[in-house]
């Protein structure tokens, strides 16, 4: 078991999923229940697998966490294009949001590349810098 704090991933996706939050706020009220709330789940699912991926026993399980997270970062990606192509999303606003969906995505493929080939006996502390 890990402490889902100490990855650097959790913190940048946390942080990116306080952002898009903030930045869906200013969404039409007619996209509350449609592309807010799907663009909101997807962002927010990333930190919430990373967190419970560290809370399983296994490296196993903790990688196919990381593989779902990776999986929400894509899809976040898809929403903010489209959110961007809708003219909800500023260019400039999207470009920062896309390019650090680009670098936790490079950072949780890392991150399962580590956790895939360590032992299981393997401490946190080796995953601390993802």
């Amino acid at each position: 078991m890990r402490d889902f704090r100490d990855l650097v991933v959790w913190e940048r996706s946390h942080r990116l999923t306080l952002a898009l939050h903030r930045a869906t706020d200013r969404f039409p009220k007619s996209e509350m229940f449609g592309l807010t709330s799907q663009i909101r789940r997807a962002a927010a699912s990333i930190p919430t697998n990373l967190a419970e991926g560290c809370g399983r026993w296994g490296d196993g399980d903790m990688g196919r966490f990381v593989q779902i997270a990776m999986g929400s970062a894509s899809e976040a990606d898809y929403l903010i294009l489209l959110a961007r192509d809708l003219d909800y999303l500023a260019v400039g606003e999207y470009d920062a949001v896309s390019a650090e969906l680009n670098e936790i995505r490079r950072m949780l493929t890392a991150l399962y590349k580590r956790v895939r080939r360590v032992p299981e006996r393997q401490t946190a502390q080796s995953f601390a810098n993802s």
